[in-house]
């Protein structure tokens, strides 16, 4: 068996090697050519996959390991016959634990108490529902949209968009999607942006185009977070200049979430294949006990990982994908025992 591997999945060799010969390249270099003769391709966010990459190649089984859905043509692979697995939640406790260190760095440098803001959160999937717990720990209002949600569980805590808009903090955490009842493509738009006041707070850790960053870039805010951006890697400069944060689609990139992602999809393609899983492939992250030394949680939080050096390492915008694909490494909360208690849920 012929796999074709994105070069970036964690650990590819130690995991799938197995199954086969590995074929590893980054993503964006994966292309009809070379997964003509393959059987399992094993992608990120970088490899649009669709009729125009399998057209007469010998896929049969297609695994993603990460979250995002938007590059992936899942009509084409169902009607094609072709097996689709999607990691989704695998990085989910990355992603709010940048949004939880990125606020109580704000509330440090513009002197306010957290615990006085609404926390809007703009889908309560995976990652919204587990930001909404680390939120309720620390003693952070929450504003829970999520429309799809709404209708299949009628949620009685859950508010409109309009409302989540208003809250002190606003983060997006939906899918990227263009049609269905509740699209998120431009989200916040030229209809809604006058919720966003000089005193918003705005995160964008979802997927770029979900704000409209023409009008966004002209919007006066207290703070703008952007880690996904419209155009990878040529993101909006404008935005970049001003943000607090101007990070390169990292905020899911802990250690942690890139096993899961791989990990999930091995599971995957074991129950595809009907092969055995290996015991040892769970126990790949073992870095041990780690302490931390500082004695209140900004600090504590700051000295697991420093997001601002996400910011400059892509000051020069080139460096966008090399950093991705060259990250540091970064491990999630629960690894390390500190002097105060952490957000872990």
């Amino acid at each position: 068996m012929k796999l074709i591997i994105d070069d970036a999945c964690y650990a590819y060799n130690e995991i799938f090697s197995q199954f086969g010969e590995i074929t590893a390249m980054a993503g964006r270099d994966i292309n009809a050519a070379s997964v003509k003769d393959c059987d399992v391709l094993i992608v990120r966010s970088r490899t649009q996959v669709n009729e125009t990459l399998l057209k007469g190649s010998s896929i049969k089984f297609v695994g993603s390991t990460v979250a995002g859905l938007d590059h992936v043509d899942q009509d084409y692979l169902k009607n094609n016959g072709i097996e689709f697995f999607s990691a989704q939640g695998c990085n989910s406790m990355a992603v709010a634990e940048f949004v939880i260190a990125t606020i109580l760095n704000l509330a440090d440098k513009h002197n306010f108490n957290y615990q006085d803001k609404t926390l809007g959160i703009i889908g309560v999937g995976n990652v919204g529902s587990r930001l909404a717990a680390k939120a309720e720990l620390l003693g952070i209002n929450t504003l829970l949209n999520d429309p799809i949600r709404q209708d299949n569980e009628n949620l009685p805590n859950f508010v409109d968009l309009d409302t989540a808009l208003s809250a002190d903090i606003i983060t997006f955490h939906t899918p990227l999607t263009f049609d269905g009842k509740y699209p998120s493509y431009k989200l916040l738009n030229k209809a809604n942006f006058h919720h966003i006041t000089d005193q918003t707070i705005v995160f964008n850790a979802a997927r770029g185009g979900v704000i409209v960053e023409e009008i966004w870039e002209k919007t006066q805010t207290m703070e703008n977070v952007i880690d996904c951006w419209e155009n990878e890697p040529n993101i909006n400069q404008n935005l970049q200049k001003t943000a607090y944060l101007a990070s390169p689609h990292i905020a899911g990139h802990s250690v942690d979430a890139k096993f899961m992602g791989s990990f999930m999809v091995y599971e995957a393609l074991c129950d595809f294949l009907g092969e055995k899983q290996q015991e040892n492939i769970k126990n790949l992250i073992n870095p041990g006990v780690l302490t931390l030394k500082s004695e209140n949680l900004l600090d504590c939080l700051n000295e697991v990982y420093d997001f601002k050096q996400d910011t400059v390492a892509i000051k020069n915008i080139q460096n966008f994908e090399y950093y991705r694909r060259n990250y540091p490494i970064r491990y999630e909360w629960p690894h390390f025992d500190s002097k105060v208690t952490l957000p872990i849920v």
